[in-house]
């Protein structure tokens, strides 16, 4: 079992401020549509305002619908946007706002020493804190030689009904789906999912839910990410992290899946000028640094960002890594969402 850590509770963040200044957006205020988990963000956003004067108004979602609701209310108000800023908890989503011609280029200042994979081409979004798709499993229901390395080995009659994962048409879990349509191909990722379905996989809300039950004990292994496993650590429960898919030949494009948080500047926001001071905030190397050090443990993408991550949190580049085109997988999120809906939304 993971030493449970203390939450860190303060920071100091002075060379954020020296950045983004203090314009004449003093009094504004910046609308935040963000898909990031409410308790991490509000440890983060307050020093923006500290620093800018701009009062940040943020509306979250819900686990249970996580980035999909954002999505679709983006999308209808695309004539007339009530958003300033979406922070997106991963990229599909975003890459399908892009094509709809809903986010404005923003070359920040601030996502300079990010790699080229970190930024659209065109500038209208930028990655940064990634999160892992692991496996978490109840070390005291799963003894360490049985515990499973693949994603894949869940379909195995051994595993029948002792597992869990989020309903796949929300968050990362829906991400993650499309990408194994892109990895896999089609054919391959529906006859996984069928596997899944057949082998009587547990359907969670989210992915929150998903670590709470193997750290419960309800279940010997659950999809999920590597936040929600660390909480599940945090608390001092029987858990362990299996990053999937780690040692595969580097041949293969199977391996442990990574998926990025995202920021984008609303194109026809209210206030494009603390937007964009927004931006630069959100992707500093102090933002990156304590997103990795509070109990979320987000995986920094900025080279820059030494963060002291615990030893259970591998970096990209400690594992053989998915091999995923995302803006193809984007292509395929209709047919995997089509295909998933019908598989998991029956009685």
């Amino acid at each position: 079992m993971f030493a449970a850590r203390p939450l860190v509770k303060s920071f100091c963040l002075v060379p954020i401020f020296l950045m983004v200044g203090c314009s004449g957006a003093a009094g504004k205020r910046v609308v935040l549509y963000c898909a990031q988990d409410q308790e991490f963000a509000e440890l983060i956003l307050p020093e923006f305002t500290k620093g800018t004067q701009i009062r940040v108004d943020p509306k979250y979602d819900t686990e249970a619908d996580k980035s999909v609701s954002l999505y679709t209310e983006l999308v209808k108000e695309k004539a007339r946007p009530r958003c300033d800023v979406h922070w997106n908890n991963e990229i599909l989503s975003t890459i399908r706002l892009q094509r709809q011609g809903l986010l404005d280029p923003y070359e920040s200042p601030s996502a300079v020493r990010y790699p080229a994979s970190a930024k659209a081409k065109d500038h209208t979004w930028h990655a940064f804190a990634a999160r892992a798709r692991i496996l978490i499993v109840n070390t005291k229901l799963v003894k360490e030689a049985e515990r499973p390395r693949s994603l894949l080995e869940l379909t195995e009659p051994r595993w029948k009904g002792r597992f869990a994962m989020a309903k796949p048409l929300f968050g990362t879990s829906a991400t993650q789906a499309a990408c194994l349509f892109e990895v896999l191909g089609p054919d391959k990722a529906k006859e996984f999912y069928r596997g899944l379905r057949d082998n009587e996989v547990n359907i969670e809300p989210g992915n929150k839910q998903v670590a709470e039950g193997v750290g419960a004990g309800k279940y010997a292994a659950g999809i999920t990410d590597t936040d929600d496993a660390m909480e599940e650590d945090g608390a001092g429960h029987p858990v362990t992290i299996v990053f999937a898919d780690r040692d595969r030949p580097k041949s293969e494009r199977m391996g442990t899946l990574f998926i990025p948080n995202t920021v984008a500047v609303i194109h026809g926001c209210p206030n494009p000028d603390g937007a964009r001071k927004l931006v630069d905030f959100l992707l500093s190397p102090e933002v990156e640094g304590r997103l990795a050090e509070t109990a979320s443990h987000q995986i920094p993408l900025n080279p820059q960002v030494k963060a002291n991550l615990p030893k259970e949190i591998l970096r990209p580049e400690a594992v053989k890594t998915m091999n995923v085109d995302f803006e193809k997988a984007a292509d395929l999120w209709d047919e995997a969402q089509t295909f998933l809906r019908n598989e998991f939304s029956r009685p």
